[in-house]
């Protein structure tokens, strides 16, 4: 390794790390020891690699040197002959060691990646939706990328650095302390000029690097929000195209100014060193030759001495920023911990249970309830805020008890926040109650294994949300072990066979991000055929139609019909036909059931049903009915056209 070489390695490790001064963790180093565990093995082999890496390399400019003073002694050509091919097996060796180290290095980095990231994955998935509907998910998917490449560093690079650096300063001090120790002490006090300012112009380029990062993050969130369907629909109507640009152009500029200051700082600072490191080789070859013309040192030595002076400040400028390494190693386990340490607020039970077969009841018992406060669901790194919200917990939902018998459909209704969505979330267990018990075909919920939660009780809300993928990946996930005639069943049932048949891949069509290739309607009705698909047997409509227009309410209502057929059903509405449909209908106000009963009784009850039955459902039918009419008029004009031709 040349000395310039050494140079950048030393001021990318400052660069690039984290300055913390904290203590070494012994709970963090216990919790990477268990990860390490499987691979330990691995890691073994890798430290043997690196000590008879560092051997070979110590023994190149001995042997150099040998040749050398073979050469100015007149010694036999032989001898000259076996020290050259003997450097140069052990140049095929350390090229041959530095291919089974990268492997076995990257072998041992991937599989801590591998652990690492399906961890914090499958801990993720556990998370209540109150930890995704606070975390930016950038911040997020940075823990499975950033800080996972940065722990599994810890194994790759600087373990093997650490071992191989330290065996190879200490033969290499051994050697030349040995070949002349006026001139390895000489060597020794050049180091701290070619240590203090890589860190000190390190720490300033960390820096500019810190900044550039910032206004790098900036321009992505940017971008990921201009660039969605959603967003680029916002700007395309209400943004000011100019002004978008000029804020971003602003934004790449301090970059680019960032970037020409660094790579100006690199090469100040990558030319002094070289010129320290070019005084340090003339030192050596100025001293070492003073020596050996005075008899005192062989000729051989000054060119060893020569050679291993980059041996001696490579490892030596390596392992003083050791310390930075692993405190940024450590930094990296710990945010990656962090995540992992956030208990899931919805867990099953040790003794989980299976909902009876046949049909299922639904029932709450005098259920209480308010959303959990950002400090038990949430973490103040991943909502990039200096403190979590501790406020939270206040009641949304008041003593509410119901029960709708298998088969029964049950509608909710009531104003904008009254907590309709709220109970409705409670089934699944998208939350747990803080009073009281919800029951599903007798059993308590908490009770029940998430896997007999999904196979039971299915869900469509009023986004309709799909993954940007195709139709077929959309339906599975409903029912990974379905056929396409089972998709093709579920789909002519769900109204949408003629459109997905007409499409250009027909189930390999790809849907687009959050399913905007396809209309709200036909979004819609395919989380319908996704619900029938599934065949649970307990069903939630979420305001399934209420952003549709006539037309696609009446295909998707028509869908509905047929997906809520024998099934248990709980039904937010706000369109008549649905509420009038229904076996019983609660009226819910303050998270609390004023009203219950049929339409006709709470009509007649003359109470807040009717009340909103004058104001939003009354409505809603008034303007089915102008429209029918309307299209009665249309048609008995057409005709009228028509006969007058």
């Amino acid at each position: 390794m040349s000395m310039e070489t050494t140079a950048w390695t030393q001021l990318h490790t400052v660069m690039n790390a984290e300055h913390e001064r904290r203590p070494f963790a012994r709970d963090t180093l216990r919790r990477i020891g268990a990860f390490a565990r499987p691979h330990r093995a691995r890691i073994a082999r890798f430290v043997v690699l690196g000590v008879v890496t560092a051997l070979l390399a110590v023994a190149t400019p001995v042997l150099a040197g040998l040749v050398v003073d073979t050469i100015v002694s007149g010694g036999d050509e032989t001898a000259v002959v076996r020290l050259a091919l003997l450097i140069a097996l052990i140049a095929i060796l350390e090229a041959a060691l530095g291919i089974v180290s990268r492997r076995l290095s990257a072998t041992l980095g991937e599989g801590l990646i591998l652990d690492l990231r399906t961890a914090v994955f499958d801990h993720v998935q556990r998370m209540p939706v109150a930890f995704f509907t606070r975390t930016r998910t950038g911040a997020l998917v940075s823990r499975l990328n950033n800080d996972v490449i940065g722990a599994q560093r810890a194994f790759s690079n600087t373990l093997s650095g650490v071992v191989s650096n330290l065996v190879t300063l200490l033969l290499t001090l051994v050697v030349m302390l040995t070949l002349s120790w006026q001139i390895t002490l000489l060597a020794l006090v050049l180091l701290p000029v070619f240590v203090i300012p890589a860190r000190r112009m390190g720490r300033r380029m960390a820096r500019m690097q810190r900044e550039a990062a910032t206004l790098n993050a900036a321009m992505g969130t940017r971008m990921t929000e201009r660039f969605s369907a959603p967003g680029a629909t916002l700007v395309k109507l209400f943004g000011r195209p100019e002004q978008e640009s000029e804020e971003f152009a602003a934004r790449a500029r301090r970059v680019a100014d960032i970037g020409i200051r660094t790579a100006t700082a690199q090469s100040a600072f990558i030319t002094a060193l070289t010129l320290v490191s070019a005084l340090a080789l003339a030192l050596v070859y100025g001293l070492g030759g003073y020596f050996a013309l005075r008899g005192s040192l062989e000729a051989g030595a000054v060119v060893s001495l020569a050679l291993l002076l980059t041996r001696l400040y490579a490892p030596l400028t390596a392992l003083a920023g050791a310390r930075v390494e692993v405190m940024s190693a450590l930094v990296s386990f710990e945010r990656v911990f962090e995540v992992l340490d956030l208990e899931p607020l919805i867990q099953d039970s040790p003794d989980a249970r299976e909902i009876p077969d046949g049909p299922v009841s639904v029932e709450f018992s005098d259920v209480r309830f308010g959303y959990p406060s950002a400090d038990k669901v949430s973490l103040a790194s991943l909502e990039e805020v200096a403190a979590l919200d501790s406020r939270g917990g206040a009641e949304v939902l008041r003593g509410i008890s119901f029960r709708a018998e298998p088969g029964q459909t049950v509608a909710l209704v009531g104003s904008s926040g009254a907590g309709k969505s709220t109970i409705a979330s409670l089934l699944p267990r998208l939350y747990d109650v803080d009073g009281g018990a919800v029951h599903l075909g007798g059993v308590d919920v908490r009770e029940v294994s998430a896997r007999s939660l999904r196979e039971t009780l299915g869900m469509v809300t009023q986004d309709g949300h799909l993954f940007h993928d195709t139709v077929r990946a959309n339906l599975l996930l409903a029912r990974p072990t379905a056929t396409d005639d089972d998709l093709w069943d579920a789909l002519r049932r769900s109204r949408l066979d003629g459109l997905v048949r007409a499409l250009p891949d027909g189930l390999d069509t790809v849907v687009g991000e959050r399913g905007y290739r396809l209309s709200g309607g036909e979004r819609q009705r395919m989380t319908i055929a996704r619900l029938l698909l599934a065949r649970q047997r307990v069903v939630i409509l979420d305001e399934a139609t209420a952003h549709l227009d006539n037309t696609s309410e009446a295909a998707v209502q028509e869908a509905l019909t047929e997906a809520l057929e024998g099934r248990t059903a709980i039904v937010i509405a706000h369109r008549l036909s649905t509420v009038r449909a229904a076996d019983r209908i609660l009226v819910v106000e303050d998270g609390r059931i004023v009203e219950q009963g049929t339409h006709d009784e709470l009509l007649a009850a003359e109470g807040r049903y009717a009340e909103l039955y004058r104001t939003q459902f009354q409505q809603t039918a008034n303007i089915g009915q102008l429209a029918a009419q309307e299209h009665t008029e249309n048609d008995s004009i057409l005709a009228s056209l028509g006969r007058k031709a």
